[in-house]
């Protein structure tokens, strides 16, 4: 078995995440592993379609990335106090493919990430981020679903 000494944690910056905080924690122990918590900001370049300024897209997202960065430091700083091996990181692009994209970049060994566990048309709409990184992840990803993991 491959020795784990990278955790990926996706995060959205909700109270999901924060739930799933204690399962990051003991993982990282556990393997003596350093976490790289990472927090995705949507790209709203599609919108541009439609009549919307691309400079004002581009304003929005610069915003929200610093907002998320701000909100990150605080997140990890927090949360993660015991666990000296943790950085975060803030990216745009499209959710799926800038982990998977990470993991690859920052060999990372292992996901652990949650599921909003959306049903029907939530699913057809949103789509499931974890589920496209299962699918497509070269490293094992572990998923819980925050609403059970109480």
């Amino acid at each position: 078995m491959k020795t784990i000494k990278r955790i990926l944690f996706p995060v959205d910056l909700t109270e999901n995440s924060e739930k799933l905080v204690p399962y990051v924690i003991n993982m990282a122990q556990k393997f003596d592993a350093a976490v790289h918590v990472l927090f995705v900001v949507r790209i709203f370049q599609y919108f541009t379609d439609i009549y919307v300024a691309p400079p004002s897209i581009s304003v929005f997202e610069k915003e929200l990335v610093e907002g998320a960065r701000r909100k990150m430091d605080e997140f990890t700083q927090t949360r993660f106090a015991g666990v000296p091996q943790t950085q975060n990181e803030v990216i745009l692009g499209d959710p799926s493919d800038a982990i998977l994209n990470y993991i690859d970049g920052q060999q990372m060994d292992m996901v652990i990430m949650g599921t909003h566990g959306r049903k029907g048309l939530d699913r057809v709409l949103f789509g499931s981020v974890a589920e496209r990184v299962i699918k497509n992840s070269r490293v094992p990803v572990l998923v819980v679903n925050p609403y059970r993991a109480e």
